[in-house]
């Protein structure tokens, strides 16, 4: 996490070399770009926050490993819904 409250800079390997279509996905309260990506490390999900400046790009175990996670976990995270800092 860098001093900000935001995350560090992803790993160079992880820099994406090619994109898929984005797709947007909004409400009332929140907005968000999901995007394929392929690296040097393998494949990911580009999933950004435009609005609050907020991206994270996750492997495949990392987006399983959501499919675990009971509501509860996420109840508990949107107990600060604006990220870090906010």
């Amino acid at each position: 996490m860098g001093t900000n409250g935001r995350p560090e800079a992803q790993a160079p390997d992880d820099e994406p070399v090619r994109r898929g279509e984005p797709l947007e996905i909004a409400n009332e309260f929140a907005f968000v770009r999901v995007c394929k990506v392929w690296t040097r490390n393998g494949e990911r999900l580009e999933i950004t926050a435009p609005r609050l400046g907020y991206q994270i790009r996750l492997d495949p175990l990392e987006l399983e490993s959501i499919s675990w996670q009971t509501k509860e976990t996420f109840s508990r995270l949107l107990e600060n819904p604006f990220g870090p800092g906010h």
